[in-house]
């Protein structure tokens, strides 16, 4: 923590949005300084898409934060590595259903690195996580809220009625009249319609494994209770995940969690992020408008991605197209330049003594601390990057630009991943200063030739040669001491 965060720490108060009670509450862990947090990850069956990377990095900038602030951190996030879609591609390409989610694995964490989404602190695996399912359908067995079919075991819903729709707000009334997606799915070992798989018998050409129930696999929901449980205890701070798991997936959750240690609650704060859509659609590959991460990749820096998928709080949908693309981009690009140009000129300084970098540094946490306000958070540093550019092109003082480098390193770099490596930056600036010095002697004439258009009022002339320029990725503006030309 910098010596500022030490000094304003007592003011600083952190709240999230929680699903659960529809409101935002300040952050109370169960212990002291330390956070469990869970995130509901991928079924590797393809290769990641923008909306696995849109909750990655949603997730991944609440841990950066937590951690700024002084937290100790223990992030899990998972691969359910056996499927029903993973198993159908196996069998398509008549492969085992490991090579299939193991290589969609390598890409997520592939396409993840190069977002900047640092590494979770374990990875647990479904197929690695066999027995503490087994024993927790046992339990729930044994305590009356499952029973065994004739095409697997089932949780009963009508066990524990009290407990239906804390996160949706559906009543079991509107499960009884059809709603509710796949958990109102009929199956034939079911005594209700509502009950939902937690063991499921084997088939033909499936993986399976030994039960007391017979071979079979795990549920869907199941898994990610055994998980959460096995790695953050009986009682853990937040569970996360995208909207799209509200239900079933995480009402199934806390059914099985709750019913199966006898108090509630075990998540404390339950925390979604927005879905994404594509051209105003939902993402959709029927639709065409379908974008992998590597897609994405093909048309954008990394970083630039990443800076679209938080230029909107967390929990809003975003609409993604490529107006917005090619705007992250302007506004990226201005940013590492000015961070570029001050570090490779002035090095960096601790900022805490510079007004407008004090002041931005309270907006920035206020917005932070207001549920994770990346919206807001990317304001602050577009301002000072907006400061930091007018010095830079004025001829301000090395000290405050250098301190200005100190707080885009800290605030965009490491709370925001933002920023690429200093070493990669400077490797960037010494390419520009080449590409500089070689279009010199072609612009610097032409600069003489504007200021004699404009001196004369030749306004055509000035325009003229201003597009020219812009041809050449030139972009010039205009200060008290004459005109400053810098690379696009």
């Amino acid at each position: 923590m910098t010596q500022w965060l030490i000094q304003h720490s007592e003011t600083m108060t952190l709240r999230v949005y929680d699903t659960r009670s529809r409101s935002k509450r300040e952050l109370e862990t169960l212990e002291d300084g330390k956070v469990g947090l869970y995130a509901c990850g991928i079924t590797p069956y393809s290769p990641s898409h923008i909306g696995h990377g849109r909750q990655a990095i949603a997730f991944d900038i609440i841990v950066r934060w937590l951690r700024y602030i002084g937290y100790e951190v223990n992030f899990i996030t998972n691969f359910t590595d056996v499927d029903d879609k993973i198993i159908s591609v196996a069998n398509e390409e008549g492969v085992d259903f490991l090579e299939v989610a193991n290589r969609n694995i390598a890409d997520y964490f592939e396409v993840m690195d190069a977002l900047n989404v640092l590494r979770a602190d374990h990875y647990p695996r479904v197929t690695e996580t066999i027995p503490e399912i087994i024993d927790m359908i046992s339990i729930l067995i044994q305590k009356g809220h499952a029973y065994v079919g004739g095409d697997g075991v089932y949780f009963e819903i009508d066990t524990s009625p009290d407990k239906y729709g804390q996160l949706t707000g559906q009543s079991l009334d509107m499960v009884r009249a059809g709603a509710g997606g796949r958990v109102a799915d009929t199956g034939s070992g079911k005594r209700d319609h509502r009950d939902f798989a937690l063991w499921k018998s084997a088939k033909p050409n499936e993986p399976s494994w030994p039960s007391p129930w017979g071979e079979g696999r795990p549920g869907w929901h199941i898994e990610c209770s055994a998980m959460s449980l096995k790695l953050l205890g009986e009682r853990f701070d937040i569970h996360g995940g995208g909207t799209d798991l509200l239900f079933p997936h995480h009402e199934a959750e806390i059914f099985q969690s709750e019913c199966c240690l006898g108090h509630d609650p075990v998540v404390q704060y339950w925390i979604h992020n927005g879905m994404i859509n594509v051209d105003g659609e939902k993402m959709s590959k029927s639709l065409g408008n379908f974008w992998t991460i590597k897609d994405a990749l093909e048309q954008v820096n990394p970083l630039v991605l990443r800076y679209t998928m938080i230029n909107a709080p967390y929990r809003q949908p975003i609409d993604f197209n490529q107006k917005m693309l090619d705007e992250s981009s302007v506004h990226h690009k201005r940013m590492v330049s000015v961070y570029g140009e001050s570090l490779s000129s002035f090095g960096t300084t601790d900022w805490g003594d510079v007004e407008i970098l004090e002041s931005a540094s309270k907006r920035f946490a206020t917005a932070m601390n207001d549920d994770f306000n990346t919206r807001n958070a990317v304001v602050e540093v577009q301002s000072v990057v907006n400061s930091l550019r007018s010095l830079l092109d004025n001829g301000a003082d090395a000290d405050i630009l250098a301190a200005g480098a100190g707080w885009l390193s800290e605030f965009a770099g490491e709370i925001l991943g933002l920023l690429p490596t200093d070493e990669s930056i400077q490797k960037m600036m010494a390419e520009e200063e080449s590409a500089r010095s070689e279009l010199e002697s072609i612009v610097e004439p032409l600069l003489k030739e504007r200021a004699e258009a404009r001196a004369s009022k030749d306004w055509p002339r000035a325009d003229e040669i201003r597009d020219k320029l812009n041809e050449l990725g030139v972009v010039v503006e205009d200060s008290p001491d004459g005109p400053v030309w810098r690379l696009q």
